[in-house]
């Protein structure tokens, strides 16, 4: 079965997504820019997938036009390793890296990301902010070319 660390921004985009204002206006005014840390406890990963040591997620840019971010991911060797991503933000699918399109959408408290991998893989995740904007949420469905779809949750802090 695929499991979601083939998909890069998976795991943790699972990514992915970290974003918020804490009740301060952001510079560019929109409430899903800032720096993320993926809560483990609160998340809930699909069976038999590893849990990341840990990971980071930091949204530069997220309008109707366009998302840029980065995912800085720790292993179990205590090694970080830092991508970063930036497409359109039209709900079209892009290149995000050799093998993998994703297709984001911004809906007001809303962001929508669909990732699809090498093999037709799909990992369809939808990230709403708490109310205080302090924590962001990404439900999540894992759908292999083979087997169930498997779901999860992805649960960040704002730093």
């Amino acid at each position: 079965m695929t499991k979601r660390s083939s998909i890069p921004i998976g795991a943790g985009l699972c990514g992915l997504m970290m974003l918020v204002a804490s009740g301060v206006a952001l510079a560019d005014g929109n409430p899903f820019v800032g720096v993320w840390h993926w809560n483990r406890t609160e998340s809930k990963l699909p069976p038999g997938e590893p849990a990341p040591v840990d990971m980071i997620l930091d949204f530069s840019r997220v309008d109707p036009l366009h998302v840029r971010w980065s995912v800085t991911k720790t292993n179990a060797q205590q090694l970080k390793s830092t991508t970063t991503y930036d497409t359109p933000a039209n709900g079209e699918f892009y290149p995000i890296d050799s093998s993998t399109t994703a297709a984001f959408h911004l809906n007001g408290q809303t962001l929508d990301a669909n990732f699809k991998g090498p093999d037709g893989e799909m990992d369809t995740m939808h990230c709403a902010l708490s109310a205080n904007a302090r924590t962001m949420t990404c439900s999540g469905t894992l759908t292999a070319t083979t087997g169930p779809a498997e779901t999860y949750v992805d649960v960040y802090d704002r730093q």
